[in-house]
């Protein structure tokens, strides 16, 4: 067995040396094929990677994956942080394996590669595990933590009822409201913000509690409550790269490629390179996130047709930021997270301790996450001022200890970050399912969407982003093999199941 797996790390360095460049390399990979294929995949991440996965195990090989970085990985992103001879991996994007395996159950296909090329993660105790504070120290809140878990619980439930007599979508800040439970005071507040992430008026009741079942519900045939984090010093990104060198040869991948046009019709499209290079296929496969779709990055010729433009821009691109620093030595909780509560929602509100028997241990590591309009409002800040602010917020959580400035700082900017414009979508109230069929609806039947924006059941999530990619080959690959291409069909408007009582809003 171990030589075995020590030939599948050769097999995947020599694979990735082949096809990588040096990072201000802007040149295409020099193995590409020159003839035309018949798929474009445009984006190396997990979704455009599984499906040409697909596509090859499909018995088709005419693919070409166009990734704009030197890399396939797409937002699986890590960064290596510290001083010399304690320097780590760290994960700038996505970093858990959320939702296992239960039992013999089914399992998560993101912890299936996980261990199919030993990418190692580790059981992480978000709810069981937490120290709390506020600005003038330690305080115990757990309590409200407890409550919370069981509120989020709750109005899933009733959001199931809601769905069983077809009433309408709300936010989650409604939801909260109707079972009682409007946070009164800033430690309610941070406990309700540790179970949504951000602003709860900006999530769908109904679709946040399918998402949240439909992973962690065994019940609903989700996989499991649990949550990995990944701590392999290769990188979390080596699920998807090592997967890629299984079946890729180089020239069915073209680095540093990035797209600025997308020409389509019912005969084919032809895809422009920011170097001026043009690429022409039966079909492409469009893996950019939602953020970009929505900035316009990409040109589409002719412009996108109305239903698809609405189900693009009616969907939130979240972002999700996290802030590292490094210590010489460890002074803080001994706990994997703690919580901090201000009267400023939002301010530097989650952290976590990778300086843990369970994970980094001696590291002196610990992060903090920030979300929504906290994360744009910093990546506009320099970072000695970021540093500054999350310094004070540190200090006041340990107003008795003297406590040092880090030896090293480094968080992202996501959303300014033209390649993805944020860190992965959100479904808002106003968010319907027909604009889920539009946004998946394939244009022209040659211009097909994938992405975890796509995903009914599991948006927001790397599985997500997995079973999209899947989806798409095999749908893609009827394509290819039969003659007669269906592709997804799609809603000319998204109406309103109860019209307005008024005949005209306009004069």
């Amino acid at each position: 067995m171990r030589r075995v797996h020590l030939a599948v790390l050769l097999g995947f360095a020599a694979f990735a040396t082949a096809l990588s460049s040096p990072s201000t390399s802007t040149t295409h990979n020099n193995h590409r094929s020159t003839k035309d294929p018949k798929v474009l995949i445009l984006g190396g991440g997990v979704a455009g990677v599984i499906a040409a996965r697909t596509l090859h195990r499909k018995g088709i090989d005419d693919f070409l994956i166009v990734e704009a970085r030197d890399e396939l990985g797409g937002r699986m992103q890590d960064y290596t942080i510290g001083v010399p001879g304690k320097q780590y991996t760290i994960e700038l994007g996505p970093n858990w394996i959320q939702g296992t395996q239960t039992d013999n159950g089914t399992a998560n296909p993101i912890l299936t590669l996980a261990r199919k090329h030993h990418v190692k993660n580790q059981y992480n105790d978000l709810d069981g595990s937490v120290t709390t504070y506020d600005y003038n120290g330690f305080k115990d809140y757990r309590n409200l933590l407890d409550t919370s878990v069981d509120q989020f619980t709750q109005i899933g439930a009733v959001a199931g009822g809601r769905v069983k007599t077809q009433q309408v979508d709300l936010s989650l800040q409604s939801a909260y409201g109707i079972i009682g439970a409007t946070p009164k005071n800033m430690y309610e507040a941070v406990c309700q913000y540790y179970q949504v992430d951000w602003s709860p008026d900006q999530n769908s009741w109904i679709a946040s509690a399918w998402n949240n079942n439909f992973t962690f519900d065994v019940d609903m045939g989700g996989f499991s409550d649990n949550n990995n984090l990944c701590i392999d010093q290769r990188g979390f990104k080596t699920i998807i790269q090592a997967e890629a060198a299984d079946f890729l040869q180089p020239e069915q991948v073209s680095l540093n490629s990035i797209v600025t046009t997308i020409a389509y019709s019912g005969d084919g499209v032809t895809v422009t390179l920011k170097d001026g290079t043009t690429l022409t296929a039966d079909y492409v496969l469009c893996t950019f996130s939602i953020g970009v779709l929505q900035y316009g990055d990409i040109a589409f010729e002719p412009a996108l047709p109305s239903w698809k433009i609405e189900a693009i821009q009616s969907m939130v691109m979240a972002t999700y930021t996290k802030i590292f620093l490094q210590f010489n030595e460890k002074f803080w909780f001994d706990t994997e997270m703690a919580i901090y509560a201000d009267k400023e929602r939002g301010r530097y509100p989650i952290w976590q301790s990778l300086d843990h028997v369970k994970f980094f241990p001696g590291s002196g590591l610990v992060f903090v996450t920030v979300t929504g309009d906290y994360s744009l409002r910093i990546e506009g800040m320099q970072d000695s001022d970021v540093q500054e602010e999350v310094m004070e917020v540190l200090r006041a959580m340990y107003p008795n200890i003297t406590v040092p400035d880090p030896v090293a700082f480094h968080f992202k900017r996501w959303h300014a970050d033209h390649l993805f414009r944020g860190s992965y979508s959100n479904w808002p109230p106003s968010f319907l399912p027909g604009h889920a069929e539009n946004l998946r609806a394939t244009v022209d039947k040659s211009l097909w969407f994938a992405g975890e924006a796509t995903s009914l059941k599991y948006y927001g999530f790397l599985h997500g982003a997995y079973f999209e990619g899947l989806n798409a080959g095999e749908e893609i690959a009827k394509c290819v093999e039969g003659p007669a291409c269906i592709g997804r069909e799609h809603l000319n408007s998204v109406v309103d199941a109860s019209p307005y009582p008024f005949v005209s809003i306009t004069p």
